[in-house]
């Protein structure tokens, strides 16, 4: 019988796998998150920018996030269709669905930018940018670039995950690594040395990726388990109807995440403007501004446990494939607790140390008000972290076993019904706050529904263990 491709999946041990494939996938995510996080602090601490720039970024983020929603759904699905097709021995599959991969991502990516450049003002006045004229003008500065490197984004973001599927994390890693140190070079060139402003930020963050783009062809000419032919850059429409709802959860969790930052934004406007501080024009702009700092925070936590559920999408895929179900469930323990453990760290880090956070993000050339304001935000908006973690690991397991539907519904729930609602609704009760309020209150109600759907995870995959006639343990 052939050997089937990534065999090591199903024979090494899942500590090490795990290992093997989260920490490459986690650094990926920190330096992929970096970009913008590195373009907020050198704008926050450029005296000619400041708190307008921050907002600024603060409201083309979800600009950003919009365009890795479509890249992580082509691409974890597309990874998590690949490794499972791998496990059970059908390479053909496996290429045909990568080429299909790459033909969605360009012609997707061009349309987003078309958007974006068509209907700039409208798109950033939805997501709060008129909140004063300077954080507008900041915004459309920055918005344009960014724009521009759409398609270079959407190809880079796409191609990590199908590279990891391929058996070769660290590459993955190394692209995106490459990437964000361009980008840190460059940007107190062009911000403090040509006086670019928000431009220099957007053309710095462009050329990283420009950067990932180009090394992620490249191994597509060099991948090493999956043989890639002319007759794979086409759009199988067969393929593409099995691995796309795999990345739905992916897609929702961050497209989710979208609606909840414009609502957020709104009413961050809108209430702040009720405030007897925030409601002074010169003021105006810093709930947006360090909103969207606290929720870069909250980026890096979530990133690290993204990284962690998502470096085990090929480990799970191809041992479900391969009928290893009892390698998913201990895969599945493990992941809970790295989880938990991450929250708990970040928990002890946004209540013992807000004033240091925010003194990264230029808080010494703002007003006593940026600061308390930033010290109340993060106490109160990240005091759930520990579940905010474990439910997205919990999302991402059930994605990689190939359970679209249930790691839909969950996210959709979270990001959505929770995310957007309470954030709508909450601050009618508690002005400005009741914006803080709304994270942790969607966490609890989540976790809730997450515990439910891991006591059911683990039941289903005792019985398929049972009948596989493997040990089944507590």
């Amino acid at each position: 019988m052939e050997q089937k491709s990534n065999a090591f999946l199903e024979t090494e041990k899942v500590g090490r796998l795990m290992r093997k494939y989260a920490i490459p996938c986690i650094i990926s995510l920190l330096v992929a998150a970096l970009y913008n996080i590195v373009d907020q602090i050198f704008i926050a601490n450029a005296s000619y920018l400041g708190s307008y720039g921050n907002a600024a970024n603060t409201v083309v983020f979800p600009l950003t996030v919009v365009a890795l929603a479509i890249a992580v759904m082509i691409g974890d699905g597309c990874c998590a269709f690949v490794s499972i097709s791998l496990g059970a021995n059908r390479p053909e599959d496996a290429h045909k669905s990568i080429g299909s991969a790459v033909i969605l991502c360009a012609a997707s990516s061009l349309a987003l930018t078309a958007v974006y450049l068509l209907g700039m003002d409208g798109i950033l006045t939805l997501f709060g940018g008129r909140v004063n004229a300077e954080t507008f003008r900041h915004a459309r500065e920055y918005f344009f670039w960014i724009a521009l490197g759409v398609p270079f984004y959407m190809f880079g973001q796409a191609m990590n995950p199908i590279i990891r599927s391929d058996g070769s994390p660290r590459f993955a890693m190394v692209t995106t690594v490459l990437g964000a140190v361009v980008n840190i070079i460059l940007d107190p060139l062009f911000i403090f040395g040509f006086k670019w402003g928000m431009m220099g930020a957007a053309v710095a963050t462009v050329l990283g990726q420009v950067l990932t783009a180009a090394l992620a062809v490249w191994y597509l000419c060099h991948m090493k388990a999956v043989k890639l032919g002319r007759d794979s850059f086409r759009v199988h429409g067969r393929l593409v109807k099995r691995y796309i709802p795999l990345g739905a959860c992916s897609f929702l969790a961050q497209i989710s995440l979208v609606a909840a930052m414009a609502a957020i934004n709104n009413m961050l406007q809108k209430y702040g403007a009720l405030d007897a501080i925030f409601g002074r024009p010169q003021y105006a702009q810093i709930p947006m501004a360090v909103v969207g700092i606290v929720m870069k925070f909250f980026q890096i936590v979530i990133s690290i446990a993204i990284g962690i559920a998502a470096g085990c999408i090929p480990i799970v895929g191809y041992n479900i494939g391969a009928k290893r179900h009892d390698r998913a469930k201990a895969l599945f323990d493990r992941l809970l607790a790295a989880e938990t453990a991450v929250g708990l760290v970040a928990l002890v880090i946004v209540e013992l140390m807000p004033r240091q956070l925010i003194a990264v993000f230029g808080a010494a050339n703002e007003s006593a008000y940026y600061t308390s304001f930033a010290v109340r935000s993060f106490r109160i908006y990240l005091c759930m972290m520990p579940l905010a973690t474990v439910n997205k690991g919990t999302f991402i397991y059930l994605q990689a076993m190939g359970k679209a539907l249930e790691s839909t519904a969950l996210s959709m729930v979270r990001e959505v019904v929770f995310g957007v609602g309470f954030a709508l609704v909450l601050p009618r009760f508690f002005g400005l706050d009741g914006v803080l309020y709304s994270m942790p209150v969607s966490d609890v109600l989540t976790f809730v529904i997450s515990v439910a759907l891991i006591l059911a995870t683990r039941r289903s995959l005792d019985v398929t263990m049972a009948a596989e006639g493997r040990a089944v343990t507590a």
